[in-house]
């Protein structure tokens, strides 16, 4: 009986992330993808993509937690989204364009990637219409659907609902990285988060 491994599991982790966009995507498929990934570990605090690098890989977040995060020209630094296990991260625009990236990615805790060379997956998209429509509701999703609806949310929720959609999508978030983090986030301070907290218990 053959034991399954951790990469296994995280093989299986990223099936189960490109099928929530596109319920089509082949085993033959996956058999392409798996040929050009790898796995990478990062320790706490590392910078995967920094502001003003060109990116050149797209991740699968196995395990851990990444911020991404900008800092303006007067110095002051601006969460822009936490991502944990389940999540594709990369710096899009930079690797669409490549331009350089506007924001940094950084890992909160020591994390595990299956990274693709861009430029390699791009080709593969080429070659198989079955990867083509996954790229094209990957994108659809990231980048319209899901974009608007963070929109929306920021100016119609308070603060309370999107600290619930946080906990409903990683439970133990709060317990894993500091809570500055996740109100910087929610785009609320410290202070304001241990509030909400205290209201909720």
């Amino acid at each position: 009986m053959n034991e399954i491994t951790d990469e296994d599991q995280y093989i299986q982790l990223l099936k189960n992330a490109f099928r929530a966009i596109d319920p089509d995507i082949t085993e033959e498929s996956f058999d392409y993808l798996t040929d050009i990934l790898s796995f990478e570990h990062y320790p706490k605090d590392a910078i995967i993509v920094s502001q003003g690098q060109i990116a050149r890989n797209i991740h699968l977040l196995c395990k851990g937690v990444i911020k991404a995060y900008f800092i303006s020209e007067t110095g002051v630094s601006y969460n822009k989204n936490l991502f944990t296990e389940g999540d594709l991260v990369g710096s899009a625009v930079s690797l669409l364009r490549k331009t350089p990236s506007e924001f940094t990615l950084q890992t909160l805790e020591d994390c595990i990637l299956i990274t693709f060379d861009y430029a390699a997956y791009r080709k593969l998209i080429y070659q198989h219409d079955n990867l083509k429509n996954f790229y094209i509701g990957y994108l659809e999703k990231q980048w319209i659907i899901d974009k608007e609806q963070r929109e929306i949310s920021i100016v119609t929720e308070t603060a309370s609902t999107r600290y619930l959609k946080l906990l409903a999508k990683s439970p133990d978030i709060d317990k894993r990285v500091p809570l500055r983090e996740i109100a910087a986030h929610l785009g609320i301070t410290p202070t304001q988060l241990s509030r909400i907290r205290k209201e909720l218990k």
